[in-house]
């Protein structure tokens, strides 16, 4: 295994900046964020421009890659592909389309996104949607060499009432994802605070999970005493991603178990990159900050992450 991590957290930062600062931190890979360069969504980063993307600026980018050696784990483009305005989906299939182009040139073997939601109907109709739209994007990738990789998050800022609005977020959801050709990307954060054990899964779902992605969980049980397990009810649109009684933390600093999480991954067979998400609220606002998120995730994942032996 290998330690990368995802360049979401540095939308700001030119891509050939955090490659060097990568390389010298430790990290040997990384998940580059390839989301439309949109006015307004500053959040949101746009490392390569695929929509302009050609064979010259794939050497290039290649180059700059093995200059620093690190290696690119995936094309990372995290939207929902069930969006319920039939327009906007349209414009993410088509930029999904690209960056599945973008990784064909680069020699990439893996894109990550979500299935998503149309938050007007149910889990069951979105499901049969699912089913007649994702195919084709499947196939699209499959043609060019290229797997689609989910992020297991439930998405529930995206659902008015707070409910899970990308339907991969447990392995019930994982056997309907396979049966459509889309993989895993493994991230044991939303698994903690929806009350699912990490590491018991990983077995069932190691030929699955082609990436991995880590972040914490911190979880305040007096905050769930109060709310319960589907946060807060009352004025949610203030904050649509502030559950109440847990948050996102650098691996290391919340309550997933990181060596038995690594273990389990390592004993299933699993030797590609774990990928940092850097969504720590404590350790954001700055470049500094963020920098030193991603310096204390490589001082705990690195040592484990980089162990060769299993134990028997």
């Amino acid at each position: 295994m290998r330690l990368g991590l995802l360049t979401a957290c540095l939308p700001g930062t030119p891509l050939e900046q955090i490659v060097a600062w990568a390389s010298g931190a430790g990290y040997a890979a990384l998940e580059v964020a390839v989301w439309p360069d949109v006015p307004g969504r500053d959040w949101e980063a746009s490392h390569l421009d695929v929509a302009a993307f050609d064979a010259r600026q794939a050497a290039r980018t290649r180059e700059l890659f093995d200059q620093h050696h690190l290696e690119i784990s995936a094309l990372a483009y995290y939207e929902n592909n069930l969006e319920a305005d039939q327009g906007r989906r349209a414009d993410i299939h088509k930029h999904l389309r690209r960056v599945i182009d973008a990784a064909e040139l680069l020699g990439l073997g893996l894109v990550g996104t979500f299935v998503g939601r149309d938050v007007t109907l149910t889990v069951e109709e979105n499901l049969r949607l699912g089913e007649r739209v994702l195919p084709p994007l499947v196939a699209y990738a499959a043609d060019r060499g290229v797997r689609l990789v989910v992020e297991n998050c439930p998405m529930e800022g995206w659902h008015p009432d707070g409910y899970p609005a990308n339907l991969a977020y447990s392995p019930q959801l994982w056997d309907w994802m396979a049966g459509v050709g889309l993989y895993l990307n493994y991230d044991p954060s939303h698994l903690t605070w929806l009350g699912i054990d990490p590491v018991a899964v990983v077995p069932a779902y190691a030929d699955r999970i082609l990436h991995v992605q880590a972040k914490d969980t911190e979880i305040d049980p007096v905050g769930r005493n109060r709310l319960g397990v589907f946060g807060n009810a009352v004025a949610r649109a203030e904050n649509p991603w502030a559950s109440g009684w847990w948050r996102y933390r650098i691996p290391g600093l919340g309550d997933v178990d990181w060596a038995a999480v690594v273990e389990a991954l390592r004993s299933s067979g699993y030797d590609g990159v774990v990928s940092v998400e850097h969504e720590d609220p404590v350790w954001s606002g700055t470049e500094e900050k963020v920098h030193h998120g991603l310096v204390l995730a490589q001082e705990t994942l690195d040592p484990l992450v980089r162990t060769t032996t299993v134990q028997t």
